[in-house]
């Protein structure tokens, strides 16, 4: 049965401008994305099945170009059209965090660590500078690789920020594996730059940790 003929509060389209997009499944986001299935199948349809065949909808949209253009209904267009749509997305929250801008928004910060984050491969480590009235000074990805104590140094942290003249800070770091609980190398590496920061009057507001879902974070579970 062609989505057309569906009951109109369960096509994807439809059910989008009724609900809004946070009420639709990955599939059918992917499915409106798509616009059309292929013989046999509705576009929700395929949908499910490239979902099926990538693991989930974060591995596809960081798929290569010769990876997503090998998957049935997919192509050079449909992939040139979706990077679009994801760089105008991280454009889009890159300007709603500004420098100068106060962070007043947390949804509107973890979306931004999320974007900066979760389409690495390696675990990369960044620090959101913020002055005595928590606007937004700097953003910058400090250290690459496994992070742990030895990899991330309390030093150059604590150098970085007195450079920024930064009164306060939110750490983030990513697990390539999707899994956002701490692990106790992160839990003691924060301890360690909470410690260190502290000692010249810099207050750390947050660790966020980006994976699956909306990631972890340590204020939020009583880490901080």
């Amino acid at each position: 049965m062609a989505i057309t003929d569906w009951p109109a509060d369960e096509r994807p389209r439809e059910k989008l401008l009724q609900k809004g997009a946070p009420a639709l499944s990955d599939a059918e986001l992917l499915a409106i994305f798509l616009r059309t299935g292929v013989k046999g199948k509705t576009a929700v349809d395929l949908s499910r099945d490239l979902l099926l065949g990538f693991g989930s909808l974060r591995n596809l949209l960081k798929a290569d170009q010769s990876e997503f253009c090998e998957a049935k209904g997919l192509g050079p267009a449909k992939f040139a059209l979706l990077q679009a749509v994801l760089e105008m997305g991280r454009r889009h929250l890159d300007e709603q965090l500004q420098r100068g801008d106060p962070l007043s928004n947390p949804d509107n910060t973890r979306n931004f660590l999320i974007s900066k984050l979760r389409a690495y491969d390696h675990e990369v480590f960044g620090v959101l500078f913020l002055d005595n009235r928590h606007r937004v000074l700097k953003w910058e990805e400090l250290f690459r690789g496994t992070i742990d104590g030895a990899s991330v140094h309390p030093r150059e942290v604590v150098k970085i920020a007195l450079k920024e003249n930064a009164a306060a800070i939110i750490f983030a770091h990513n697990h390539p594996s999707g899994v956002t609980e701490p692990s106790s190398s992160d839990k003691r590496l924060t301890e360690l730059l909470v410690k260190a920061l502290g000692m010249v009057d810099i207050r750390v507001l947050d660790h966020f940790i980006v994976g699956d879902g909306k990631g972890y974070s340590f204020a939020e579970n009583g880490l901080i």
